[in-house]
């Protein structure tokens, strides 16, 4: 089992930024690939980007693509989401998530969640 908490969500004005972290206890979280997904009121969860355990290896979605970053701190057992230029569409809940191998973008493949933390990015 894994367990995975998510902070630094807040209200942001448009064109802000703001880091997400997530902590992980349980097994060993370095083994495990890291997942950050979103949800906005009345969508499906997207998925956002994911990184491989050794951090090594990162797969982003075109929408946040040159704006944000993931990175992994293992010592502290924390998956971060650096988020830069922020826009209104990038309002919404996001859900840290990890799977045990192989980097993948479908919420359905991740069978650990945080409980979300809300940013929203005012215009």
């Amino acid at each position: 089992q894994v367990q995975l908490a998510e902070s630094g969500g807040r209200l942001v004005q448009t064109g802000g930024s703001l880091r997400l972290s997530c902590i992980a206890s349980g097994r060993a979280f370095s083994n495990w690939d890291g997942g950050w997904f979103r949800q906005a009121p009345g969508k499906e969860r997207e998925f956002v980007v994911a990184i491989s355990p050794v951090g090594s290896h990162t797969f982003y979605a075109d929408s946040v693509k040159g704006r944000f970053t993931i990175s992994r701190d293992h010592a502290k057992n924390t998956v971060y989401l650096q988020m830069n230029s922020l826009k209104p569409e990038d309002t919404a809940v996001y859900y840290c998530a990890a799977r045990s191998s192989a980097l993948r973008t479908q919420a359905t493949d991740y069978p650990y969640w945080g409980q979300g933390t809300q940013v929203t990015v005012s215009s």
